[in-house]
């Protein structure tokens, strides 16, 4: 219902019908069929850099290998990487101060999923992971569809599956799960069906902190309607919902607040769109190589002017309420800028900010040569990331 049923207010908000070539597929084949063979690729191209540069990989990667992240081997595992074990340590033993940042929703279907498995646990978030990333794609595609007909639809699908942070959807990190969330958000609120948006919105929340994006950007369709009170109220029930994270540290740590005071172990702290500041002026870290520091740099500071000029086409083409939220997505991590890299896995964070894909192809339609140039460009960052997680380099 949900697949075909998507962007229907936005041609209504901003007063004009779909265009003529739209076309309401009832199965998103398109969508299975890039999820499928990017999967597909990705998984490949990670085995055979982890098998091809094996001596090569950071020397510090022994360290980094918890117990944790060693199951059925380097087929599943090549998955787990990084901050993968917190994920895997709050399945499996619950929460600590460290892990505190990470909402709980996703290592809950870990444990749930890793129980069916017998304990396999990093088979469990990876099942996890491309489950929730097949229905994201699936909603992706309906929502561009309406508004941007089958070809756009096929473009934005293509535009996510090529992304070069896209590894994270199967891995064992909780992108796939949020994106999944926040577009079915969208998607009932779009429907007026604001109870589900609601408890939507608030299991969004659960799962990452920046889920409170949805807020008021959900607040803006709910204005609309002419219920905007019943409306409101039934969005709010997110906040009890959301609730549940608090408590759960509460609980399992003493700190209801762990989950922020937390972000100073990333060294991360609250600047309001700080990190937009130091991103211009705050280039070498301390101990840091002039080159490797230009380079992490100025692929975050690519990426932010990016994401700021495709906020600017989703309010423009899309309307208010997805312009609010991509806005306030790109600005909730500016705000909370690492104090050494200032910019730190900004490009993840765009990963599951939609709109973006959603702009990037309304401004490659009826333009074959951009189109090939985006696709061109993603592939090739997908595929250098892609060697670099496989060799426990940091990505994003």
């Amino acid at each position: 219902m949900i697949t075909t049923a998507v962007g229907v207010g936005q041609r209504l908000r901003e007063g004009r019908a779909a265009p003529p070539d739209v076309s309401v597929a009832r199965t998103p084949r398109d969508a299975v069929v890039i999820f499928v063979w990017s999967r597909a690729a990705i998984w490949i191209g990670a085995l055979f850099s982890f098998y091809w540069f094996e001596p090569n990989r950071h020397p510090n990667a022994a360290r980094w290998d918890s117990p944790l992240l060693h199951e059925l081997g380097s087929a599943t595992d090549v998955w787990a990487r990084w901050d993968s074990v917190f994920f895997l340590r709050i399945a499996e033993h619950g929460y600590d101060h460290a892990s505190a940042a990470f909402g709980p929703l996703y290592p809950a279907l870990v444990w749930v999923v890793g129980h069916l498995l017998f304990g396999h646990y990093v088979v469990g978030g990876i099942i996890v992971s491309l489950a929730t990333a097949l229905g994201a794609f699936v909603l992706l595609h309906a929502a561009a569809e309406r508004s941007l007909g089958a070809d756009g639809a096929r473009r934005a699908v293509l535009y996510l599956a090529l992304f070069p942070m896209a590894l994270f959807l199967q891995a064992v990190y909780s992108e796939s799960l949020f994106l999944l969330l926040v577009l079915a958000a969208f998607a009932f609120a779009e429907r007026g069906r604001w109870t589900l948006a609601g408890v939507t919105t608030g299991l969004a929340i659960l799962t990452r902190i920046a889920g409170v994006a949805l807020l008021p950007a959900l607040a803006v369709l709910a204005w609309r309607r002419p219920d905007r009170r019943s409306a409101l109220a039934r969005l709010a029930l997110s906040l009890p919902i959301a609730a549940v994270y608090p408590l759960v540290l509460w609980r399992q740590v003493g700190d209801p607040w762990a989950f922020a005071h937390a972000q100073g172990r990333w060294h991360r702290h609250f600047w309001p769109l700080g990190g937009v500041w130091q991103a211009f002026v705050h280039w070498v870290p301390a101990g840091a190589g002039h080159a490797h520091a230009l380079a992490v740099n100025g692929e975050g500071l690519a990426f932010l002017i990016l994401f700021v000029a495709l906020t600017v086409v989703t309010w423009r083409r899309f309307g208010a309420a997805y312009g609010v939220f991509a806005a306030t997505s790109l600005a909730i991590p500016l705000s909370f800028p690492s104090s050494r890299w200032p910019l730190l896995s900004l490009p993840r964070f765009g990963l599951v900010i939609f709109p973006f894909f959603l702009a990037g192809a309304a401004l490659t339609a009826g333009r074959p040569r951009l189109h090939t140039a985006v696709v061109a460009w993603s592939a090739l960052g997908l595929g250098i990331a892609v060697v670099q997680w496989a060799l426990w380099q940091w990505v994003a």
